[in-house]
């Protein structure tokens, strides 16, 4: 995969981080180069799962670059065509939100944005606790989208959390290769 620049989002579902850095670890692997993204809240935050700092020296050694984390550092990604696929994983329910609506005011909604208008695909791996409920209605606006895809998703736990829906992370590569090409990795939801 020489010559594929991919952009990686990472949004605050912060249980799912170590599986997101594991997939921008495999990417590297295929010869895919990653560029880093956070938005500030992810950037930022420490939770019960790991301290801020960590994860963004892990991101920065994994990737040998800075993490893309302003709006500022964001903006040049459309002009400048920086990337080939904007993969944010994982695209909580919020961002999902903003996207569908138009909102701008991170740096990963502002990658998103300035990346889709250079005609190339979005490709988001969702991780929320209401895709199945409150979320549901900018899901259904995103999988409207020209040039959104998603990597395939199931149940969480379809028992103490029946609205949850988390993207299988280990399906991103695929899905990067299937919406390099136009198409969306079916099944979608599984």
């Amino acid at each position: 995969m020489n010559n594929i620049t991919a952009g990686f989002a990472i949004c605050g579902s912060f249980c799912t981080f170590s599986k997101a850095i594991g997939q921008m670890e495999y990417l590297i692997s295929e010869g895919i180069n990653v560029v880093p993204i956070m938005s500030q809240t992810a950037y930022s935050t420490d939770t019960r799962f790991g301290r801020a700092e960590d994860f963004r020296k892990r991101i920065e050694d994994i990737c040998s670059r800075e993490i893309i984390h302003t709006i500022t550092q964001a903006e040049p990604i459309g002009p400048e065509k920086m990337l080939d696929i904007l993969v944010i994983e994982p695209c909580t329910g919020n961002t999902a939100a903003k996207l569908a609506n138009g909102v701008v005011d991170t740096s990963v909604t502002l990658a998103a944005k300035a990346h889709l208008r250079n005609d190339r695909p979005l490709l988001l791996a969702l991780s929320t606790n209401d895709a199945l409920s409150n979320a549901a209605v900018n899901v259904g606006k995103l999988l409207n989208n020209r040039n959104v895809y998603f990597v395939p998703m199931a149940q969480d736990d379809s028992v103490k959390k029946p609205r949850s829906v988390v993207a299988d992370f280990t399906k991103t590569y695929d899905a990067i290769l299937s919406a390099l090409d136009g198409r969306q990795l079916q099944p979608i939801y599984f």
